[in-house]
């Protein structure tokens, strides 16, 4: 568990621009452009309506539909724009979990944080929302004040809880108004029912998920006797780790992020499983450079 103080190094940026100028092509491919999305605005056509939301224009609103149901709804048109993107960050207890110089939490920050930078600098919407058996929902803004308030607030969140993609996706569902980008970045050490509910709730988006595992997790280098404690429960397991042991251990882990895999395929969503040993542009590179044009 870890104990130091969460921060994202300014260097990290100046990195990830010199990394985004290698990319610039794909990045721009990727996430910017040529995408279509759901949005209010004039002089478009109309392709259908939703509930009013706190924070929609009232220009937008049919009246004629609310003299007739009394309720309000939102005209939504069809604009070329690039997608908001919806990052939602597993922040439960597991997360703090490292046996090197960083844990699995401050890894996937630097992930959300990354893919947050990217989009901040198309002038692109984002929001990076937390997680754990609840969700803190953040508003989707612009800007790179945004930006940096969101960094602040994960460089001094308190981990805590178990993980609940299931409900915490069922939730974050009627937050997200259109077609968007939505990166799950998670351990996904989870019921593999709850996850492939989440995979398929979010099929009709643009998906990523992300798994980030400490390499002990990943391999079970530990041997012999010993205590195995549960970060979420705190239940403590004493037990003696025989090759065997390890051997099921890692055909089980498997044969679950094939699953997730599989899933994934199914629907059209991208999937990436990363140890906290592979460097961080490593990682980028890879997610990057595997973006579907």
């Amino acid at each position: 568990m870890s104990d130091k103080k969460r921060t994202i190094d300014v260097d990290f940026f100046r990195q990830l621009d010199r990394f985004t100028f290698m990319v610039r092509k794909k990045v721009s491919t990727a996430y910017a452009g040529s995408r279509r999305s759901i949005h209010s605005g004039k002089g478009l056509d109309t392709i259908g309506y939703r509930e009013y939301n706190e924070g929609d224009e009232l220009k937008s609103v049919d009246w004629k539909a609310y003299a007739r149901s009394e309720k309000l709804y939102v005209r939504q048109f069809e604009e070329d724009k690039s997608l908001t993107t919806h990052i939602l960050l597993d922040a439960s207890k597991s997360m703090d979990y490292g046996e090197g110089d960083i844990t699995k939490f401050e890894y996937a920050t630097m992930l959300a944080a990354g893919f947050a930078y990217l989009v901040t600098k198309d002038n692109d919407r984002f929001a990076v929302s937390t997680f754990s058996d609840e969700i803190d929902i953040s508003r989707a803004r612009r800007g790179r004040k945004h930006l940096l308030r969101t960094i602040g607030r994960l460089e001094n969140l308190k981990l805590g809880g178990k993980t609940g993609i299931d409900e915490i996706t069922t939730q974050y569902q009627k937050a997200i108004s259109s077609r968007s980008l939505v990166i799950i970045i998670s351990d996904l050490l989870d019921d593999f029912k709850a996850i492939e509910s989440a995979i398929y709730r979010f099929s009709y988006h643009d998906l990523i998920l992300m798994q980030v595992l400490d390499p002990t997790e990943r391999d079970l280098t530990i041997h012999g006797h010993s205590r195995l404690v549960d970060l979420e429960t705190q239940v403590k397991i004493d037990t003696y780790i025989s090759e065997s042991f390890k051997e099921e251990y890692r055909e089980q882990l498997e044969a679950h992020i094939n699953r997730i895999s599989d899933v994934c395929g199914k629907v059209r969503a991208e999937f990436y499983t990363f140890t906290t040993d592979i460097p961080i542009f490593d990682a980028f590179m890879n997610t990057i450079s595997r973006r579907r044009l």
